[in-house]
């Protein structure tokens, strides 16, 4: 992650205590499977959770809030594991029923806390009817949309 490497000692404390936050997890294969999906134009799964989940983690450092359960749930937000562009779902839309698939996909790997749901189930609010209950599951909304954005434009830049 080309914008996770600084040469200053905070942002390396700050990459340090994130990379622990979440490193169980990337060791988990249905994690590592992430690889193989892509998300937005050539970023993939796996790639685009770990943005949302730094980015999130960090605001939510920078706040006092739960930055823990902000990098784990960001890193989990899109477990969904399928090509989104390609595989039809029985009931539904991808935009509207991956969060459900990512959070039962999530619940295989570990015990999420309630904060770990929030974030997954309403990552996709307000496309998504129920808002966020908690602060964390918010800022990860806004931090997901933000990433997309520029893992759009990324891509239309650099083509």
């Amino acid at each position: 992650m080309k914008f996770l490497i600084k040469s200053n000692t905070l942002a390396s404390d700050l990459n340090n205590e994130f990379y622990s936050c979440i490193e169980d997890l990337l060791e988990d294969d249905l994690v590592q499977q992430m690889r193989l999906f892509k998300q937005h134009c050539n970023t993939n799964c796996l790639d685009h959770c770990i943005y949302v989940a730094y980015f999130s983690y960090v605001i939510c450092k920078t706040f006092g809030f739960d930055f823990s359960s902000a990098a784990r749930g960001g890193l989990l937000h899109d477990l969904f594991l399928y090509d989104w562009r390609t595989t039809k779902l029985n009931r539904g839309k991808h935009a509207f029923r991956h969060p459900q698939i990512a959070l039962d996909n999530a619940k295989t790997i570990l015990d999420l806390n309630l904060i770990e749901q929030d974030i997954i189930k309403k990552h996709m609010w307000p496309l998504t009817i129920i808002p966020p209950r908690y602060k964390e599951a918010f800022i990860i909304c806004m931090v997901d949309k933000y990433c997309a954005i520029l893992e759009i434009l990324d891509y239309y830049i650099n083509k």
